[in-house]
């Protein structure tokens, strides 16, 4: 659990620190893109070597109808990852599709893992995507709403989160956790 927590705390400090010290990121240069990438590999790695390792304690238990929603909303947490780069005209309708991904993405995720390093894993991330969107709206008030896209942009979209769910359900089964009620 030490992994996890020491995992999601350089996850939060690398994505917080161009906000909170914007100077200091802004003096390391095109350098400092690259220290913080790793700085953020390296939250990734830690958080998924701790969840892997930490022992399981029961906190809640699930919905019996939490794996049905999981699996369902998922394909709209990946829509909404691909959103945000997509050349689909519901881009302009979205400030913040990525962290609204994350989110949703954390939330369903609590609906079929009751247990406490899903809490920790899971609630943390919801929490840090939850501040970074009030952090950016704080900082930046105005932004540049998306301007264009297209039909076939919204249809590659949709087949390009289909294959990813597709793939990401093999992963899931892969790694012996079987994403779909029996």
């Amino acid at each position: 659990m030490t992994l996890l927590i020491i995992g999601l705390a350089l996850w939060y400090a690398a994505h917080f620190f161009k906000r909170v010290a914007p100077s200091l990121r802004g003096s390391m240069g095109d350098p400092g893109k690259g220290v913080v990438a790793v700085v953020v590999l390296a939250g990734l790695v830690l958080m998924v070597i701790g969840y892997r390792g930490s022992e399981f304690i029961p906190v809640y238990d699930p919905p019996f109808w939490g794996i049905h929603l999981n699996n369902a909303l998922m394909f709209f947490v990946i829509f909404l990852f691909g959103l945000g780069s997509s050349k689909s005209p519901l881009r302009s309708k979205m400030r913040h599709p990525m962290l609204t991904g994350v989110l949703l993405w954390a939330l369903v995720h609590l609906l079929v893992n009751g247990d406490l390093h899903s809490v920790v894993l899971f609630g943390g991330l919801a929490v840090w995507a939850v501040l970074e969107m009030v952090v950016i709206n704080a900082k930046e008030p105005e932004y540049e709403r998306y301007e264009g896209g297209s039909t076939a942009g919204t249809v590659r979209l949709v087949v390009i989160s289909v294959v990813l769910y597709a793939i990401i359900a093999a992963i899931h089964a892969w790694l012996g956790y079987w994403p779909f009620p029996a």
